[in-house]
């Protein structure tokens, strides 16, 4: 199934699919595998939203909003990608994905990040 996984993150990055939709895909594959055609979550918290927002004291602002059912997979997905890079192995190697994940299949909900810097930057990671 990881291969399936990557060949829909690839789609992603190509702009052949948009997140929603590779989400779903995924969660086609994982329903496959498991022989489920009904997802373990609550309908409600699996249509939540994480939404990474940057505002600099610059104007420079970057949005992100990801559905959560792709946050889990592309996490999964991505450490261990990561980790079998030389160059970023070191960067990901102690990072506990588990928690993470823990925290998303306990149904995290609301703000997670909140950062403030000195010179008027903040960052703020939210699900909704």
């Amino acid at each position: 199934m990881s291969t399936e996984i990557e060949k829909i993150i690839t789609m992603v990055q190509d702009g052949k699919v948009d997140a929603a939709k590779a989400s779903e895909l995924i969660q086609v594959l994982k329903d496959r595998e498991s022989g489920s055609n009904v997802s373990a979550k609550s309908p409600i918290y699996a249509d939540k939203t994480l939404k990474v927002r940057v505002v600099s004291a610059d104007n420079d602002n970057v949005t992100v909003n990801l559905p959560i059912k792709l946050v889990k997979v592309v996490l999964l997905a991505g450490h261990s990608i990561a980790a079998s890079i030389p160059q970023s192995e070191k960067y990901v190697k102690d990072l506990d994905i588990s928690l993470i994940l823990d925290a998303i299949e306990h149904e995290l909900d609301g703000q997670i990040i909140d950062v403030k810097s000195a010179n008027g930057d903040t960052v703020s990671v939210t699900i909704e």
